[in-house]
């Protein structure tokens, strides 16, 4: 056994990493579905949406032949409505907290309609925003992840100056790089983008990274104001014998290769262990599944009713043929010649709660050997602890320390997203980041 790339052919590789969740085909099938929406007063979806958009409207005006006042309604709120809308994890957000779950039947799909009224305002960059007079006044974003583009283009719209440093090639952070290519391609992450910058006043520095090619000194010497989103990053280490082996691989560098290289050029292993049960970990067992791997083990340490992941997404790992392996946690990587070749899981079983609420794993003495030739880790990401700490940011184990103004202990140097709160949705970014700007236009006056 050994890894290999190539295994599959062209038309399978299509196939396999074909859109997830398809769009409507008609303009009569969305409809169909828009026309079904009570249109709740106080609607439960609306408060469940991190960034508020008011998901009764945008329906309302699809009903009514209204597409630009819909994608207004949306991208107005969530200007990567578009992104959101493949990605979000609906289902523990404004799907459902539709009435119709109350009523044991489908809920609204809201996504699905979001998506329809986006689409093509966003193919199209229709210039649904008009910015104001520019008031001279210059911010620098770094990163150009859903944060630092949702900030950006508030800022934007309100007549600021903003040019965004952005370590990668390609603007979209997590949206780009982190998420399984079935979900959104690079070609809407990129079409996104320039949707965003369309606008104008946003120049977007690209293969520019903080403490390397840009210091934040610099930045607050030039610009009247910075704000942070550089996200998190560091895949956690397992810390266990064998982690160096060939054949072990961090599902973030994984998820971004495939992303990055196309799927011929991506080594999968024939037999797979994947650490962990989060949206990372599913991600990458279910793509490694559709690169080729005949066996895809996932390994959780705990029970289905603590796992971080939707029921929605293991879901989808199930039907791809994943096998899911509860209460069991990796041990030891046992190699040969220098390559994988067994994973020793420790069995387990549920202690006290731990300080999160969940169940504490604790280890019953027996172990289980998987015979895999790879093992991808996902037990989580870390924020940058290291960058953070140069740059005399206050923080909490490399997450940055902002008080309700966003603001950091640095004077004009604002942050927000994944570097604050260790990571959440793509949603909560987009929020974070309106909120930054919020904060950075009153500190600019």
């Amino acid at each position: 056994m050994a890894l290999v790339n190539n295994r599959l052919t062209a038309e399978q590789y299509g196939e396999n990493f074909s859109d997830i969740h398809p769009p409507f085909e008609t303009r009569d099938a969305a409809l169909v579905e828009a026309n079904r929406c009570l249109f709740c007063y106080d609607a439960p979806c609306i408060k469940s949406c991190p960034t508020s958009i008011d998901i009764p409207k945008f329906i309302r005006q699809i009903t009514t032949d209204n597409p630009k006042g819909s994608a207004y309604t949306i991208l107005s709120a969530n200007i990567l409505g578009g992104g959101c809308s493949k990605v979000c994890p609906v289902e523990k957000l404004c799907e459902g907290s539709c009435v119709y779950n109350l009523m044991d039947e489908p809920p609204i799909p809201i996504a699905k309609l979001q998506r329809f009224s986006t689409e093509k305002a966003i193919a199209e960059k229709w210039p649904l925003f008009q910015r104001k007079p520019s008031t001279t006044k210059r911010v620098a974003v770094v990163g150009a992840g859903p944060a630092g583009l949702s900030c950006a283009h508030v800022l934007s719209r309100e007549g600021i100056d903003v040019t965004v440093f952005e370590k990668e090639s390609k603007g979209g952070g997590l949206m780009t790089y982190g998420i399984a290519a079935y979900k959104v391609t690079p070609q809407f992450c990129e079409d996104e983008v320039n949707f965003i910058t369309s606008l104008g006043g946003i120049a977007i520095n690209y293969n520019q990274e903080l403490g390397k090619t840009v210091s934040l000194a610099d930045l607050q010497q030039t610009y009247d104001a910075v704000y942070l989103g550089v996200g998190v990053g560091l895949a956690r280490q397992l810390d266990i014998p064998g982690e160096n082996l060939n054949g072990v691989e961090d599902a973030i560098r994984f998820i971004y290769d495939i992303r990055t290289k196309g799927y011929p050029a991506i080594p999968v292993g024939d037999k797979v262990a994947v650490i962990g049960l989060g949206m990372t970990a599913i991600d990458a067992a279910t793509q490694a599944k559709r690169l080729g791997a005949s066996e895809v083990t996932i390994v959780y340490r705990r029970t289905q009713a603590e796992m971080p992941c939707t029921e929605t997404e293991l879901n989808i790992a199930k039907l791809d043929g994943c096998r899911i392996m509860w209460l069991a946690a990796p041990q030891e990587i046992i190699g040969e010649n220098g390559q994988v070749t067994q994973l020793i899981c420790s069995l387990m079983q549920l202690g006290e709660p731990d300080a999160s609420g969940r169940w504490s794993p604790v280890e019953t003495g027996e172990t289980m050997t998987l015979d895999v030739d790879m093992v991808i880790k996902a037990a989580g990401q870390m924020p940058f602890e290291a960058l953070v700490s140069e740059n005399h940011l206050e923080n909490r184990k490399g997450k940055i320390s902002i008080n309700d103004a966003c603001a950091t202990n640095l004077r004009g140097v604002f942050a927000g997203g994944d570097c604050v709160n260790g990571g959440k949705e793509v949603v909560d970014a987009v929020q974070a980041g309106k909120d930054g700007a919020k904060a950075i236009l009153k500190f600019l006056k």
